[in-house]
C-alpha cells in the first residue's frame, strides 16, 4: 500500500498552514494528568474566546488517566470491554484510548487566519507527527481513506502496520479544536478494550513498543519544531 503525497504537494507547500500575521501560538505543557472532563470544558471556553478575537491560538501538551472516547462515527460493538471511563468527545473518528505514557496535544488553531482549509489541516496534522517520528528513524506514513499515522511493520507479516498516532479535529466556527494522540510509553493492551479507529485488521504501536527509549520531554522538544516548521512561531506559556 502506498503513502499518500506528502504535505508540500497537498497543502501548497504549507503555505495555507502558517498565519497571515505571523502571530505566535501559545505552547503550554501540563506536567500533571489532566482530567478529560475538565480538558473539554477548558477548551470549549478557549475555542469560544478565540473565535470572539479575546484569546490567541493555542497548543496544550498533555497526558489523561486511562479511559477511552467516543468520536462521532463511534460504534457500540467496537466497545469490546469498558475498563476505563468511556466519554463522548464530539471529535470526528472513532473509539480510542488516552492514558499515561501518550502524549495529547490539544490544537486549537484560528483557520480564518490559515486559508479555511480542513483538509489541509489534518494532513498539517499527519505531516507534524511523521515529521516528529523521523526525526527518531521511525517510519510514519498517512494512509488513503484512514486518519492518522501508520508505522509499516513487515516482520509481522506482509503488509502488516501498526498505528503509533490518532488524529481527531472540530471546528467550530472556524475555530480548531481535539487534535493528536502520541503513543510514546503507554500501556499498549489498554487497546484491548476497544476496536482503534474500528480498524481490527491492524495493529498500535509507540516509541517504547519499537524500541526507541526517550522521555516525554524530549519527544516535546522535537515536537515543538516540527509544529513551528509546518504551522509558524509559538511562545511558551507556563501552566
Amino acid at each position: 500500500m502506498e503513502a499518500l503525497t506528502n504535505i508540500d504537494q497537498a497543502c501548497q507547500s504549507g503555505a495555507k498552514l502558517h498565519r497571515d500575521d505571523g502571530r505566535a501560538v501559545e505552547w503550554r505543557i501540563f506536567e500533571a494528568p489532566l482530567d478529560y472532563e475538565r480538558a473539554l470544558a477548558m477548551m470549549d471556553e478557549r475555542v469560544a474566546a478565540i473565535a470572539a478575537g479575546a484569546a490567541g491560538e493555542a497548543v496544550w501538551l498533555l497526558e489523561h488517566p486511562p479511559l477511552y472516547t467516543a468520536g462521532t462515527s463511534a460504534r457500540p460493538e467496537d466497545l469490546l470491554d469498558p475498563r476505563f471511563p468511556v466519554f463522548a468527545a464530539g471529535r470526528g473518528g472513532q473509539y480510542t484510548y488516552h492514558g499515561p505514557g501518550q502524549r495529547v496535544a490539544y490544537v486549537m488553531l484560528d483557520l480564518t487566519r490559515r486559508g479555511r482549509d480542513i483538509r489541509c489541516l489534518v494532513q498539517g496534522l499527519e505531516q507534524w507527527v511523521i515529521d516528529t517520528l523521523a526525526a527518531h528513524n521511525i517510519r510514519g506514513e498517512r494512509r488513503e481513506g484512514r486518519v492518522g499515522v501508520w508505522v509499516p511493520r513487515p516482520e509481522k507479516g506482509p503488509g502488516s502496520e501498526d498505528k503509533i498516532a490518532a488524529i481527531g479535529v472540530r471546528v467550530r466556527k472556524w475555530v480548531t479544536f481535539h487534535g493528536i494522540s502520541l503513543n510514546i510509553a503507554p500501556d499498549l493492551s489498554h487497546y484491548d478494550g476497544i476496536v482503534p479507529c474500528g480498524i481490527s485488521d491492524q495493529g498500535v504501536t509507540s516509541f517504547e513498543d519499537l524500541g526507541v527509549l526517550l522521555s516525554m520531554a524530549e519527544v516535546d522538544s522535537v515536537l515543538r519544531g516540527r509544529f513551528e516548521a509546518i504551522f509558524g512561531p509559538t511562545v511558551s506559556t507556563p501552566v
